[in-house]
């Protein structure tokens, strides 16, 4: 019971209950996952070429492995933070990715911000989806909700839409077994 409760907050949304929060909440997770996906893809187009121009660059050791290790971590990573299923952990590997890129970056042409802001605004984004979850429209507050009831307010359940679906099937429940 203990370790559900623990694992139901793993999952569970910091964000205000409010429906117009949540629901810009949303569209920021599953815009930064549909953006984030194609740089995978283009790791994995030539993953030589990735890895001497940038992780060779670095002196990370294993250049080939680590190029892959960071494709994956996009090409997975992006499409669960669209979901919002798995959001801590996916966007702590985005996180990461994306501070080595800003490391890159200051290593190539040092603070300029043209270099680092895009690698920056999804750095940032990441760390605040690392903090706050997934929010209430999405697979991990469903999940969440799943594993213990009581981890979401009332409020929460009715922006999800969860408690007034739930209330509908017990009467309908009920007046079955009246019948």
């Amino acid at each position: 019971m203990q370790l559900t409760a623990t694992a139901a907050k793993l999952f569970r949304p910091n964000i205000s209950a409010n429906t117009l929060s949540q629901a810009t909440f949303a569209i920021l997770r599953v815009t930064l996952g549909v953006m984030m996906v194609h740089n995978g893809f283009d790791k994995l187009a030539d993953i030589e070429s990735f890895a001497h121009a940038y992780v060779e660059y670095l002196g990370l050791p294993f250049p080939i492995f680590l190029s892959y290790v960071a494709a994956y971590t996009e090409l997975i990573g992006a499409p669960l933070v669209a979901m919002g299923l798995f959001t801590r952990f996916a966007s702590l590997g985005l996180f990461g990715t994306m501070c080595v890129a800003m490391y890159h970056h200051i290593s190539v042409a040092g603070l300029s911000l043209p270099y680092l802001e895009l690698s920056a605004i999804y750095a940032a984004s990441f760390l605040f989806l690392l903090v706050n979850g997934g929010g209430l429209y999405s697979f991990d507050a469903l999940i969440a909700n799943q594993l213990d009831s009581a981890s979401l307010s009332m409020k929460e359940k009715q922006i999800m839409r969860l408690e007034s679906s739930y209330e509908a099937s017990e009467a309908v429940k009920n007046k079955d077994m009246a019948a």
